[in-house]
């Protein structure tokens, strides 16, 4: 390889290794953030310059097999995806706080573009006007509706009831089916809505907006073969996980794992420099060589 492909290789390994730097450290940064999902990086090798290609020996029996004989180019960022592994779960106690245990997403919408979007994030409240909403206000999707006897079976924005005439609201749980369950002054009680929950078979597929947020569940395959809620996406069935009111899942990022890999990509990333720093030095000297 000549020295301004030695000097290339450098490059590529500096830009290709800065971005698994900034992979590691989003991971750091996160390692609180509730519901996180750590990032993840894969590198390959750059394609080669083939001085020689290989061939077979003559038919005449003389000669032998002929090997390649090439030189590689450098490195590049071969993919970047998500470890969509299940955080710990921690006690809150607080009744709005939902964690999923197992598979699945909890589905918000923005109430302002009736954007969808999915998360694992859930440590939602109820706002002024009884929805339940995550921290950016949008609201969670579910079932919703019921009221007395009757089960909640119109999908929407997850709202507390209406109390029966001559009654107020005195608390309201959530079982691990996603059930809101509401308990009023006469001492009866109502399932008025279940929280719903969509699961993926190419979780890669989703892309995260911010927020603790995905979209692009399309593309992501929903196991219920429609984004379009209904009690198959019900919490403990089809392979969804269920639900543990009074917790939440915290980020999965393994800070051992992340800090060890962030020494080995510094190190990389030095390598690179290195070789930019011995192929100027090189080059260098064969000037000086020239003008002597």
């Amino acid at each position: 390889m000549s020295l301004i492909g030695i000097m290339g290789s450098g490059v590529s390994a500096m830009e290709t290794f800065e971005k698994g730097l900034e992979v590691i450290g989003n991971n750091i940064a996160n390692v609180n953030t509730t519901g996180f999902k750590a990032g993840t990086v894969s590198y390959a090798d750059s394609f080669s310059n083939v001085l020689q290609a290989s061939s077979p020996a003559p038919s005449s029996g003389t000669g032998s097999d002929q090997d390649t004989i090439e030189v590689g180019t450098g490195v590049n960022l071969q993919t970047t995806g998500t470890n969509f592994g299940q955080g710990s779960l921690s006690q809150t106690g607080v009744t709005t706080d939902l964690a999923i245990s197992g598979n699945g997403y909890f589905v918000v919408k923005n109430p302002t573009d009736g954007t969808e979007m999915v998360t694992r994030a859930g440590n939602f409240t109820i706002n002024s006007t009884g929805y339940l909403v995550d921290a950016e206000g949008n609201y969670v999707q579910g079932l919703t509706g019921g009221s007395g006897s009757t089960g909640p079976s119109t999908v929407g924005d997850i709202k507390l009831g209406t109390p029966p005439s001559g009654t107020t609201l005195q608390s309201y749980t959530f079982d691990s089916v996603g059930n809101l369950v509401e308990t009023y002054s006469d001492g009866s009680t109502a399932t008025t809505n279940q929280v719903l929950l969509m699961n993926f078979t190419d979780q890669g597929a989703l892309q995260s907006v911010g927020n603790n947020n995905f979209v692009g569940m399309t593309a992501a395959n929903p196991t219920t073969g429609s984004i379009t809620l209904s009690s198959a996406n019900a919490p403990g069935t089809n392979a969804n996980g269920t639900i543990q009111s009074g917790a939440l899942e915290l980020s999965n990022v393994d800070l051992t794992n992340e800090f060890a890999n962030l020494i080995t990509t510094q190190r990389s990333f030095e390598a690179g420099s290195r070789l930019i720093t011995v192929s100027d030095t090189l080059l260098e000297d064969i000037v000086n060589l020239k003008t002597r």
